[in-house]
């Protein structure tokens, strides 16, 4: 469906359920350069066992309009701003990467309606390397490959997928692939500069559980951790042997996790 939110036309899908007023909203944030279609298998799973969901595509990603947008404080204003077009007073929010930052910012600054967390492939700092930065500020191809090449777990790069006939590797290129021009850098450099996680974890509450991968070499498992331990109330997760990208590397498990807290 579309909604407008900040004057920006913008795609979210429900995971093919309706909405309804008396059922908790899950609202799910992707990654940098990517789009809701990460989260089909979580999105319909919860869309189909008592939630509302919103999966969107953030401004300038996916379907939506608009720019992307340029930090991570204005990624969980919008946030709030999405929320609040459902008038919903009961969210959990699931954030994978970037979004996991998002998430954490937006349930820090806008706490009234957020009864709890869940922050896949997340670190207490997302620094990002400046051989990264500077492919990924000239639109070369060789950003995708290391974000595809690192975001995995060495099976994953391999094959390895759930699904036979298809490749994570390759498909993970294809997805960043369709960003428009500029998306990948704007996204990296907003969770290059966030500096405010552990300070807003501070500030949260809620219960929250961090699923992490073990050989993740973007958001080392040790960061995730760190982040953790500043939680009042925080479980964590940590899948043996998998990388960054773990909605597409351990679906089912990222799903036992997630509902879990339930």
């Amino acid at each position: 469906m579309r909604l407008l939110v900040n004057d920006v036309d913008t795609f979210v899908t429900t995971g093919g359920g309706h909405a309804d007023p008396a059922l908790p909203f899950v609202v799910f944030l992707h990654g940098a350069g990517l789009d809701h279609s990460v989260w089909a298998l979580l999105s319909r799973w919860f869309a189909h066992h008592g939630w509302n969901v919103l999966a969107p595509d953030l401004p300038g990603h996916g379907r939506s309009r608009g720019e992307p947008l340029q930090s991570i404080g204005a990624m969980a204003d919008w946030t709030a701003a999405l929320i609040a077009t459902t008038n919903a007073r009961a969210v959990r929010l699931v954030g994978h990467s970037m979004g996991s930052l998002i998430a954490l910012e937006t349930a820090a600054r806008h706490p009234q309606t957020i009864t709890g967390l869940g922050l896949i492939g997340t670190a207490a700092a997302m620094p990002v390397s400046s051989e990264l930065l500077s492919a990924a500020r000239a639109d070369d191809h060789a950003a995708i490959d290391m974000v595809s090449i690192w975001g995995h777990g060495m099976r994953a790069t391999l094959g390895g997928s759930l699904m036979p006939g298809l490749w994570m590797l390759g498909g993970a290129e294809r997805l960043l692939e369709r960003a428009g021009s500029g998306v990948l850098f704007k996204d990296l450099a907003a969770c290059n500069e966030y500096r405010n996680a552990l300070s807003s974890a501070a500030k949260v509450s809620v219960p929250v559980t961090l699923i992490l991968g073990e050989r993740d070499l973007m958001t080392p498992a040790k960061a995730g951790k760190a982040l953790a331990a500043t939680f009042p109330s925080a479980r964590v997760v940590i899948l043996k042997g998998a990388g960054h990208l773990l909605m597409s590397e351990r679906p089912d498990e990222v799903l036992e996790a997630l509902r879990s807290d339930l």
